[in-house]
Parts: structure tokens; sequence; C-alpha cells
């Protein structure tokens, strides 16, 4: 039994960074980019439901502004 261990050989550490890179490299080539007609519509859709949704928070805000004054006006 302790022969066996003065026999086996010291485990090398190797730096993690080295496999990193390689399995960013590796996703990376996972990555499918969309065209340029699909990436138009795409940052449309997003511009136009930010704007949507910026108004109607602003309706919303401005609607409890109001429901507040009305209500410390009492």
């Amino acid at each position: 039994m302790a022969d066996s261990a003065k026999n086996e050989k010291p485990v090398k550490k190797t730096s993690a960074k080295p496999s990193f890179f390689k399995g960013v490299k590796a996703e990376f080539k996972k990555i499918v980019w969309p065209d340029k007609d699909s990436l138009l519509k795409q940052s449309v859709a997003v511009v136009c439901i930010s704007v949507v949704l910026g108004a109607v928070i602003a309706v919303l805000d401005f609607l409890m502004q109001y429901g507040v004054d009305f209500l410390t006006s009492l």
C-alpha cells in the first residue's frame, strides 16, 4: 500500500485559462447571427414597443399623480 503511493506521479496543475478560451471559441462557432432584414425587423419592433410602453407608463404616471393630488386636496 505504501509502495503504490510512492510510484504515483504527481498531478500537474494546469491553468483554467487555456481551456476556458477554447470553450469560448467553441461556443462562438455555434452562434447564428441574424441577417440584415431580420435584424432590421427586430430592431424596429423593439423601438416601437419601447415607445408604446413609455407612453403607457407616462399616461399611468399622469393619472396617478392626478389622483394623488385630488386625494390630498380633500
